[in-house]
């Protein structure tokens, strides 16, 4: 059982930045897909980012050019870069990832707040 613990999250002013990470209880060098999703209060729960066996990347168009995810294999951890941050991607933030098993894992979830 993959244990994940988010952090990072808070409040930030648009235009700001902030950077979640999510560390993995366990090596993530195998995880077939490590990616971040969002839900808004009274909104569906909605993709941000994606890493497909550490090598493909997907955006949602909404963040396309704000938003960086990446991985540190040495930590166990990835990681999701946000600037140019605004009032629209406050939600809380989960982060999920697939193992080799193909077994999938979420984090508790982190809240992002952006001030306008």
């Amino acid at each position: 059982q993959v244990q994940l613990v988010e952090s990072g999250g808070g409040l930030a002013q648009a235009g700001g930045s902030l950077r979640l990470s999510c560390e993995a209880s366990e090596s993530i060098f195998g995880f077939r897909v490590m990616d971040w999703s969002r839900q808004a209060p009274g909104k569906q729960r909605e993709p941000v980012a994606t890493i497909v066996s550490g090598a493909s990347v997907n955006y949602a168009d909404s963040v396309k050019g704000r938003f960086t995810i990446s991985r540190d294999n040495a930590k166990n951890t990835v990681y999701l870069q946000m600037n140019s941050l605004k009032a629209e991607d406050t939600a809380v933030y989960y982060c999920h990832v697939r193992d080799g098993r193909l077994y999938d894992y979420w984090g508790q979830g982190t809240q992002v707040t952006v001030s306008s």
